[in-house]
């Protein structure tokens, strides 16, 4: 894999009225991540060996993604506001550029404004997986 642009990391929203889910991106990031989380299970015994040993496919695995950038006041963002203000789940992707598409159920965990009086006004968002998360790889 080559190096990738990160302004082709996206974080769209389902408009969750189309059958066939119309994703959204949503405008004006500066920055974004992505984050796989893996609650771990430690099963060491004194038949360890003092070597740590960990359950295989334990625990709870969560993903996290957040953003920041410049307010854009359109209909993306508009999605991701109410879902914020209705503290409700809804389908999210996630895109990896040339590698691949993270999609389900996500949760707005925090959505924050700000600006300065000599600047742009800004915004961050927060998502918290919700349900199982699909991987489909980059054709």
């Amino acid at each position: 894999m080559v190096a990738q642009k990160g302004s082709d990391f996206l974080l769209k929203i389902g408009d969750g009225v189309t059958p066939t889910e119309g994703f959204t991106t949503i405008g004006g990031f500066r920055s974004n991540a992505f984050t796989i989380n893996n609650e771990t299970i430690d099963v060491t015994s004194k038949d360890s060996n003092g070597v740590r040993q960990l359950l295989d496919g334990g625990g709870i695995q969560s993903m996290s993604a957040n953003g920041s950038g410049v307010f854009m006041d359109d209909a993306s963002f508009a999605l991701a506001e109410a879902a914020a203000r209705g503290n409700s789940t809804g389908n999210w992707q996630i895109i990896v550029p040339d590698y691949g598409t993270y999609e389900g159920p996500f949760q707005v965990s925090s959505l924050e404004y700000g600006g300065e009086h000599n600047g742009e006004a800004t915004y961050s968002i927060n998502l918290e997986s919700a349900g199982a998360v699909s991987f489909t790889a980059a054709a």
